[in-house]
């Protein structure tokens, strides 16, 4: 089991861009499948963006392809997702999950989640 935690989050102008984070407790991190997920009110929650655990190997949304990047820092045990050109249907709560195994685009495939961080893009 991994502990994750995001930071990061906050108010900005659409076409702005944000950095999120989120790190992870534990070994088993730089060993985990990880996702970016979004949920917004009245939405179902989506998957973002997910890598692999060598983060040679990743998966985007439709709606954020070219906008958005992930990657990922195991020597820190963190995750990063780099949100440019942001629009105001970006905002919504976005958390860290981990699996182990691989691919997941379902968030019931995911074991760890973090508590999730707001974003909101004004327009």
């Amino acid at each position: 089991q991994v502990q994750l935690v995001e930071s990061g989050g906050g108010l900005v102008q659409a076409g702005d861009s944000l950095r999120i984070s989120c790190v992870g407790s534990g070994r088993a991190f730089s060993t985990y499948f990880m996702g970016w997920f979004r949920k917004a009110p009245g939405k179902e929650r989506e998957l973002v963006a997910a890598i692999n655990w060598r983060g040679t190997n990743t998966h985007y949304a439709d709606s954020v392809k070219g906008r958005f990047t992930i990657s990922r820092d195991n020597a820190k045990n963190t995750l990063y997702l780099q949100m440019n050109g942001l629009k105001p249907e970006d905002t919504a709560v976005y958390a860290c999950a981990g699996k182990s195994g691989t691919i997941a685009t379902m968030w019931e495939e995911y074991d760890d989640w973090g508590q999730g961080t707001q974003v909101t893009v004004s327009s």
